[in-house]
């Protein structure tokens, strides 16, 4: 959820979205790095009230004292006592990217009666989502989790997020980890309580490296729309810059560079001479040598990148990791966090 788009994190996006919708509280189902979130956001983000559930609970045996993750119903129950609504609320997954309107969704699920209402988007492949059937009203007669093509109901896929009754929690065991998407939607599909909200607009996850390209692709083209690029930025002359593109504070870039269409360049990444980045993710404090070319890429924070390397389509580079002069990377390969890379790889694989 703190993972850069376009430069902000996935998170706010959707917290500033919240907020123009005139939501008031927001809570956060945290668990990994959640001090990582209560420091960012503390108690107060985007005018609106931000409260932290921690969605573990703990698993005790002899000696060793882990944690399982309570899944999306049970991080709902979890949050019962914060919610503490007698009015509906929303509920998002993390890893979403989608400028639904809030407004709306509620106001159609509040004039439904049902007690639960899924966002809907239509895919070519629903095979990878939670897949419903709508009758002519809206309402959901059958929910199927990631069918095949073949036995997919329809092409309207879950999009994750909710507008819930408060009578949800009487559906969710408390715990022990509960699925709202197997075990609570069939359950409320039969019984006539669970309704579809179909919307236009866009919408991704990022589970996939693809789908986070994508998604950055989305943001430049719809709420960038040009080159933005921070008023610290150092430029040498003859550098294009083509939109859209992103790069952040105290960037420098060399002479004869060309940055962008759909790059994202975050805050005190130094690139050299003549470098070509295209359609990719340069995270903060990164280090790219002159005569280097980065397409379709993700490189992590603070990596170094040497001179006449190539990194090519679906590449990602982990933090840290050190990519050395003239070294190509093909498509696919990954590296993983302070990997040093001396020689070309030149099919893909994963380099631990």
């Amino acid at each position: 959820m703190l993972f850069p788009m376009a430069n902000t994190p996935l998170l706010d996006w959707t917290l500033e979205k919240l907020a123009k919708n005139k939501v008031k509280k927001t809570i956060l189902a945290v668990n990994y790095m959640a001090d990582a979130f209560i420091n960012r956001y503390g108690k107060k983000a985007y005018g609106m009230k931000m409260l932290y559930s921690r969605d573990i609970r703990p698993i005790y045996s002899e000696n060793l004292q882990p944690f399982q993750k309570l899944g999306t119903g049970g991080s709902i129950k979890k949050a019962e006592k914060l919610i503490r609504y007698e009015e509906p609320f929303f509920v998002s997954n993390g890893d979403i990217l989608t400028n639904i309107n809030y407004a709306e969704f509620m106001k159609r699920h509040k004039a439904s009666g049902a007690i639960a209402t899924i966002a809907l988007y239509e895919v070519k492949d629903p095979s990878r989502y939670g897949v419903v059937e709508l009758t002519n009203k809206s309402r959901i007669v059958r929910f199927v989790e990631k069918p095949t093509q073949e036995e997919a109901p329809s092409s309207l896929v879950n999009a994750g997020v909710y507008a819930l009754d408060p009578q949800i929690f009487d559906y969710i065991a408390g715990g022990r980890p509960v699925s709202i998407e197997h075990e609570i939607f069939p359950k409320l599909a039969e019984e006539g309580k669970l309704q579809g909200y179909n919307f236009q607009g866009y919408w991704t996850d990022i589970g996939e490296p693809s789908e986070y390209l994508k998604a950055n692709q989305l943001l430049l083209d719809i709420e960038i729309k040009q080159e933005k690029l921070s008023k610290n930025v150092a430029l040498e002359c003859e550098t294009e810059v083509y939109k859209p593109c992103i790069v952040g504070e105290n960037v420098t870039i060399g002479n004869k560079s060309k940055i962008g269409p759909y790059a994202a360049i975050g805050e005190d990444v130094t690139l050299g001479k003549e470098v070509q980045i295209e359609n990719s993710i340069i995270f903060p404090r990164t280090n790219i040598s002159d005569s280097t070319s980065i397409k379709g890429a993700i490189v992590g924070e603070a990596s170094i990148i040497g001179r006449w390397a190539k990194v090519e389509s679906g590449c990602i580079v982990g933090d840290h990791a050190i990519i050395h002069d003239n070294v190509t990377l093909t498509k696919g390969v990954s590296v993983c966090p302070f990997r040093d890379v001396t020689e070309s790889v030149l099919t893909p694989k994963c380099l631990m």
